[in-house]
């Protein structure tokens, strides 16, 4: 029997229509869907009208249902792993899966598709030709080590954050970065009520304290000067 094949099939990351032609079809062809949350996902494909069985695979449990997933797509059958919004991981749960894959020689496609990184990015204003992705900085262990160390980055650099830890993410900046470095933070991506806010980063702090942050949010933040 021959062995099926894993497909990374990215989700929008809030409107809709973002979603692919081709992801609609994988999605609809595959023999079973891995997702984050299938409650969010379930919306997702009831929209598309998808039926497909639906197993959970997030953070918490994903070192316990590989070896399963694996024998399954060993097996001969098709699978999708997507995530509650943008690609699998991007931040979000995948990267056990597709190495576990590619150690047992079963065919691994990602999907080009939805991402937040790389509208922030364009939208920023700020040097796009070398850049690099830090997603969330650690929360506590090793994150002054983290931000000591991104001090010297030249290139520009690509955070996310919460709504509520975004003062306290940009205010640590401050201490870092100083605080006429540029920055520019894209929240709600794709969706109604999308906003960048750009400027110093004491001029962005002081418009976040007077209107609360809400939102995904994305932090574009320039490197140092060479």
């Amino acid at each position: 029997m021959n062995m099926g094949k894993l497909y990374v099939v990215p989700t929008p990351i809030g409107n809709l229509e973002d979603i692919t032609y081709r992801a609609i079809r994988i999605l609809k062809e595959v023999d079973f869907i891995l997702a984050e949350d299938t409650r969010t996902s379930g919306i997702l494909l009831k929209h598309f009208e998808i039926k497909k069985t639906m197993f959970s695979h997030h953070k918490f449990n994903e070192h316990k249902t590989i070896e399963n997933v694996v024998n399954k797509i060993k097996g001969g059958e098709n699978a999708a792993l997507i995530s509650d919004a943008g690609t699998p991981g991007i931040s979000d749960p995948g990267f056990l899966i597709v190495r576990e894959c590619v150690q047992n020689d079963i065919e691994v496609e990602c999907l080009p598709g939805a991402t937040a990184l790389v509208p922030a990015l364009v939208c920023s204003g700020l040097p796009s030709d070398r850049f690099c992705f830090e997603g969330f900085l650690p929360q506590k262990k090793g994150r002054m080590t983290r931000l000591k160390t991104l001090a010297k980055e030249s290139r520009t650099m690509i955070f996310y954050e919460s709504p509520y830890r975004l003062l306290k993410t940009l205010t640590q900046f401050v201490e870092y970065f100083g605080s006429e470095r540029q920055v520019s933070v894209s929240r709600e991506l794709s969706k109604l009520y999308e906003e960048t806010i750009r400027g110093k980063l004491a001029d962005v702090i002081e418009h976040f304290k007077q209107k609360e942050p809400r939102g995904e949010i994305v932090i574009i933040l320039k490197g140092i000067d060479d």
